[in-house]
């Protein structure tokens, strides 16, 4: 049995949906019995959905009426226009059809619920962010049906398990494994194909709840070890963990084989494409894990076990990550502690805002945080509330310093033949190509480091650590000294 999981970019579209059901069907056979039997496919939201969904909850709670009443929309005629695009067969798509506009007025309901509150929970944020894989679950459970496959929609809040830790749920295993066993598996065994939510879960008391950002890749592992498949593979839009993002760096190489260690130690310093929970799951019965692209299919991707091969290439990867900005919270004066440093972080935590970098001095008086640029304006609405209404006696300094990314790079020690580690050949690098280094994250060993630099400074400086760090062929020059300081000078 392989549990396939598909995310938002793979199903963006109707031409990408149709294409995700040739994939399953490709693997797993259609109604007349070819192909390979056993499957189970979880599913994310269409992408960006999940971010207007929570958009949509912000601006409720702020009384901003028209904003999730047009967010609303925008979903019910995204989704319906691939309802009318793929489903041929009227009676499917009139009930599909049906559906959604039903979860849509639900959904703009709960909006009005938070508007009259004027507050946003972290309860009531993952009522509203599970709406997005309840919509694309049936979508593709409607086309595959429509190929003469036997599938059928199920909501994970029926199957994972989780504590009541909204916004980052914990699953729990046990009770999980026996409502897979005994609500999936014999749907498998009877050649139904189960097309599972994503992301979601819920609780004992069947409150609703979510995995965290990019959950669904730790839906699938969780699904998969609860019905002891043979592997879970991950569909995403590139082939594999590769040396560096393809976009920046062309050559860049995709590492094939890992151990679980190694494919953690990446997903924490942010590789998009592999959710850094999603490994724990699946080292609990050795589940082979394998990233791979929807958009070509043909690609081995990477496989992720627990013993790599001996004869496997071992190499390090560089991981960036875009579109962040630095939010600086402190004080005008010496006053800044570290008990303001930890409100400013709970309440970000309690407000759902992921915080990717963060650094401290309490020499400046300030607080520097890394976060998406979506979520800059919220992250300063919520500090400014708690600041400037909070305590008396805070004096504080607050906005958005400018626009950053970061850049991390992976790799086994001695690697292309240095005795110091990868994090001391990559500030030689960023050194040599004089890039302005705004925060540094270091863990104890030399294997990762991860920096913050301009976002500007971005492309070029992957593009020339790729190639200090030996990822490309010998015969290519060294750029220039200096050559990262901005995307002019490419």
């Amino acid at each position: 049995m392989i549990v396939h999981k598909f995310g938002g970019t793979s199903i963006g579209s109707a031409e990408r949906f149709a294409r995700v059901a040739d994939i399953i069907l490709d693997h797993h056979g259609q109604g007349d019995g070819a192909g390979v039997p056993g499957g189970v496919v979880v599913v994310s939201a269409m992408s960006g959905v999940t971010d207007q969904l929570i958009a949509g909850a912000r601006a409720a709670s702020e009384g901003r009426d028209t904003a999730y009443r047009k967010i609303k929309a925008d979903l019910l005629s995204r989704h319906l226009d691939v309802v009318e695009t793929l489903l041929d067969k009227r009676r499917e798509r009139l009930k599909v059809g049906g559906l959604i506009e039903d979860r849509l007025h639900d959904l703009e309901l709960l909006y009005r619920s938070i508007a009259v509150l004027g507050e946003l929970t972290a309860r009531g944020r993952d009522a509203v962010s599970s709406f997005g894989e309840q919509l694309s679950v049936h979508i593709l459970a409607a086309v595959l049906r429509e190929r003469d496959a036997r599938s059928r929609a199920i909501s994970s809040t029926e199957l994972i398990v989780t504590n009541d830790y909204f916004g980052a749920a914990a699953p729990l295993m046990d009770p999980t494994r026996r409502r897979l066993q005994q609500r999936v598996k014999p749907l498998v065994e009877q050649g139904v194909l189960p097309v599972i939510t994503g992301y979601i879960g819920a609780t004992e008391d069947g409150l609703t709840t979510t995995l965290g950002r990019g959950g669904s890749d730790f839906s699938a592992a969780v699904i998969g070890t609860g019905l002891d498949a043979d592997e879970v593979w991950i569909w995403s839009d590139v082939d594999g963990i590769l040396t560096a993002d393809p976009n920046i760096v062309p050559q860049a190489r995709t590492l094939t084989e890992l151990s679980y260690s190694e494919a953690s130690e990446l997903a924490y310093v942010g590789a998009e494409v592999l959710h850094p929970k999603t490994i724990r799951p699946v080292t609990q019965r050795s589940i082979p894990l394998r990233i791979v692209n929807s958009f070509n299919p043909a690609h081995a991707g990477t496989l992720i076990v627990e013993s790599p091969g001996a004869d496997r290439e071992v190499l390090p990867a560089i991981i960036s990550t875009t579109s962040l900005s630095m939010i600086v919270v402190g004080s005008e004066d010496d006053s800044w502690t570290l008990y303001m440093a930890a409100r400013a972080l709970h309440e970000l935590s309690e407000a759902g805002v992921e915080v990717l970098m963060l650094s401290q001095s309490l020499s400046e008086h300030n607080l520097n945080l890394v976060v998406r640029d979506k979520d800059q304006d919220h992250c300063l609405r919520i500090l400014s509330r708690e600041f400037r209404n909070g305590h008396e006696n805070d004096v504080v300094r607050l906005g958005a310093e400018e626009k950053v990314s970061t850049v991390s790079a992976v790799g086994p020690p001695g690697w292309n033949g240095k005795r110091n580690g990868i994090a001391a050949q990559a500030f030689s690098a960023l050194g040599e190509c004089e890039t302005r280094v705004i925060a540094v994250a270091q863990a104890a060993t030399e294997r990762s480091v991860s920096f913050c630099i301009p976002e500007d400074q971005l492309a070029g400086t992957v593009r020339f650590l790729h190639r200090k760090l030996g990822l490309e062929d010998g015969d290519q020059p060294n750029p220039p000294r200096g050559q990262c300081k901005t995307e002019a000078n490419l």
